[in-house]
């Protein structure tokens, strides 16, 4: 009986001391609502999303639903808009989970920047951006960077920063 009593007390004082107005899960523990399967998709969707139909039916509930709200907005946007969604879509299809786990981590990152080094950040990209792909490839192998004046213009922005620059520190980052 002292045992009971004992713990009934224990729990009580437990109970007690857990505040009422604790934080509620975390989205991840409450889930996303089922989002419909490659197939349930419109055929407007589909086509919106067509570099991503591979993978569609392993994705989860969040990430498909992410990325129907762009296909709800994609009708609005100009021509140039949607083939470069269209190309992110395609180029983040030939990720592998870790290199996406990756963007996912360095977009986080760069999103908890002040405005001051996000700035800063997104002009070291458009420098990248405007150099050679000769350039681009010297810095892959470890060159040293031109400067800014010395940045040869090209539309080629395909190739990812030198090492420690996020990879979603473009201007206009990828979503999901």
């Amino acid at each position: 009986m002292a045992k009971r009593l004992a713990g009934r007390i224990a729990l009580c004082a437990s109970l007690l001391a857990t505040p009422a107005w604790a934080e509620p899960p975390p989205t991840a523990v409450i889930g996303t609502p089922p989002q419909p399967t490659w197939s349930q998709l419109t055929p407007a969707q589909r086509s919106v999303l067509a570099p991503l139909s591979v993978d569609w039916d392993k994705m989860e509930n969040l990430r498909r639903k992410k990325w129907l709200l762009i296909t709800e907005r994609f009708p609005t946007l100009k021509p140039d808009e949607q083939r470069r969604i269209q190309d992110r879509m395609r180029e983040w299809a030939l990720l592998s989970p870790e290199q996406r786990a990756k963007v996912r981590d360095s977009y986080k990152e760069f999103n908890q920047l002040p405005a001051e080094q996000k700035k800063a950040v997104k002009e070291k990209w458009e420098t990248y951006s405007n150099l050679s792909d000769e350039e681009k490839a010297r810095l892959k192998h470890g060159g040293k960077p031109p400067k800014p004046a010395e940045a040869t213009p090209t539309a080629d922005a395909a190739t990812p920063p030198a090492a420690g620059t996020p990879v979603a520190a473009s201007p206009e980052p990828a979503k999901p």
